[in-house]
């Protein structure tokens, strides 16, 4: 049976005007809110700051932002070994299930879409566990939750579950065939039996449907095989300067990155947008933030960095190759240091050169949050990339 999603009408939640991400999709640039839901955050930094993982501060977090309009908070997933990725701070030892966190948070937000990693190739993970669970999700979060779908490029992750890493190519042919079947039982209002390359089924069968066709599914990516899988199946892509940190030549490099992505997903016709992770240090003034980022540069635990960089360096992902080590202090995948103006002028950038949204981190999130709120975002609804939320 073929699974070709083109072939077979799979609908989208962007193809539902009064969805939660329909009307997200309404917004000229998408914001959203990359929960700390590990410890450390994104920085592997000693520098003092509220960050912490546990789940009553990052639902704090989800309840401002969408006090502020944020469109959507995103939970990461990873699987760390003792110590984390080293250091005294133990770099990101602790951390709390994005799925399970984001579940939660829907049952105290009321906007928000609620976006959550998942390795779908670690363990024992059939198609079926997703679909029955991702549907829950949809109608616990009456339709704004959403997949990030990952493959693992970790060498150390799978063998947590007694695996081995596959081929980087493979593992995005394995996440296809996943998915498609996914979305067959998201729409299939019958018995499903499939024998494919990697699954099997027989007369399988998911209901409750989604509310809107199926949840929200995002992937990241950087490679031509990871933009394949992503023209096919994601409504958000979630990408990374293929030319390191420095803002100034991510705003150089984006536009043919996001350009090629875009233009693979419409010979699909598909249309599919961009959302990208900047890292913000912004205070009243440059120099304010200058020294705030002086700051947390100098209080850095350099073993927890090291460790986080060949943490990357041992895998193949083909996004962060152009990103250094000296850049996983501070962390995030472009950094926007400076006063409101300078951040809200390189977001309204980012934005012209083909990001459709812009996935946030801080080095203290609480109360970095409030500080753009209360400086960034006027400024960025002033510009016209953000409009008022209902």
């Amino acid at each position: 049976m073929n699974l070709d999603p083109r072939l077979h009408g799979t609908p989208s939640p962007a193809d539902f005007d009064d969805s939660p991400f329909g009307r997200v999709l309404r917004q000229p640039m998408i914001l959203g809110l990359f929960l700390p839901t590990q410890s450390g955050g994104w920085s592997a930094s000693a520098a003092p700051r509220s960050t912490s993982w546990e789940f009553d501060y990052n639902a704090a977090l989800a309840l401002r932002a969408e006090e502020l309009g944020f469109d959507l908070v995103f939970g990461l997933s990873e699987w760390v070994r003792a110590g984390g990725y080293g250091g005294k701070i133990r770099f990101r030892e602790d951390s709390i299930d994005p799925f399970m966190t984001v579940t939660a948070l829907a049952a105290l937000t009321k906007r928000l879409l609620l976006l959550s990693t998942i390795h779908i190739l670690y363990g024992p993970w059939h198609p079926m566990h997703l679909a029955r669970f991702a549907a829950t999700a949809d109608h616990i979060s009456k339709g704004r939750f959403g997949i990030n779908v990952v493959t693992g490029f970790s060498p150390a992750e799978p063998l947590m579950f007694g695996m081995r890493r596959q081929e980087h190519d493979l593992r995005y042919e394995m996440a296809d065939e996943f998915m498609s079947i996914a979305k067959r039982l998201w729409q299939s209002q019958h018995n499903f039996t499939y024998e494919g390359q990697f699954w099997r089924l027989e007369d399988a069968f998911v209901r409750p449907k989604p509310r809107y066709g199926r949840p929200i599914l995002v992937s990241a990516t950087g490679s031509p095989a990871g933009f394949s899988y992503a023209a096919r199946h994601s409504d958000l892509a979630f990408i990374t300067s293929p030319a390191g940190a420095n803002v100034e030549r991510a705003v150089e490099a984006l536009p043919a990155h996001t350009a090629k992505l875009k233009a693979e997903a419409l010979s699909l016709g598909r249309n599919i947008r961009t959302i990208i992770n900047p890292m913000i240090v912004c205070r009243e003034t440059e120099a304010e933030a200058r020294a705030y980022y002086d700051d947390i540069i100098r209080l850095a635990d350099t073993e927890a960095a090291a460790g986080y960089a060949n943490h990357f360096k041992s895998g193949d992902s083909k996004a962060w190759n152009n990103h250094v080590p000296h850049e996983r202090i501070l962390g995030g995948n472009v950094h926007l240091i400076g006063s409101p103006e300078q951040v809200a002028d390189w977001l309204i950038a980012l934005n012209k050169v083909g990001c459709d949204g812009m996935q946030i981190s801080f080095y203290d999130f609480r109360e970095d949050l409030e500080f753009f709120g209360e400086a960034v975002l006027p400024l960025l609804q002033q510009a016209g990339v953000r409009g008022q939320v209902s």
